[in-house]
């Protein structure tokens, strides 16, 4: 991907967007289960760059659909730290490192959520968020290592297959 975006560019990216909301929306009912993790992994190791396009665009349909609260702000720097995490990794070819990369991301998502409380109400007050959330990181790391262990091979033939 030089210089400027092709159609067929701004087709995948809009395609990634839309599965990443779509995967969003059908797990919503299960408390810290999601593919977004995986998706992002996926996405940052077959379609390198664009992912750069994805997030954004991901960022900014969630803001419209839930609003553009506190929780935002966190997903504007962890999803893209998940991006950089997957790029430090991109020549790694076990599923099992990128497995519990989506396992240690889950359990350190409350850790990295409870940044915005440090600023606001200080050190206690982001301690206090993050431990108040730990019961869900775990289902979160658990869930995310489970789905990337399993999902990971198939999705990312498919993202290859373009």
């Amino acid at each position: 991907m030089k210089g400027k975006l092709t159609a067929r560019d701004i087709t995948e990216i809009g395609i990634m967007i839309a599965a990443l909301e779509a995967a969003k929306h059908a797990l919503a009912f299960l408390p810290n289960v999601e593919l977004v993790t995986l998706l992002i992994i996926l996405y940052t190791l077959t379609f390198q760059k664009k992912i750069v396009y994805v997030i954004p665009a991901f960022l900014l349909l969630e803001g419209c659909w839930y609003g553009f609260g506190l929780w935002w702000v966190m997903y504007a720097y962890i999803w893209p730290l998940l991006a950089l995490c997957t790029y430090l990794l991109r020549r790694q070819e076990s599923v099992w490192v990128f497995s519990v990369l989506a396992g240690a991301f889950g359990l350190g998502f409350g850790a990295l959520c409870s940044i915005p409380y440090f600023f606001i109400g200080g050190s206690r007050t982001a301690f206090a968020w993050w431990v108040a959330g730990i019961p869900y990181d775990i289902i979160h790391g658990i869930s995310n290592f489970i789905l990337c262990r399993m999902l990971f091979l198939p999705l990312k033939n498919v993202c290859k297959r373009r």
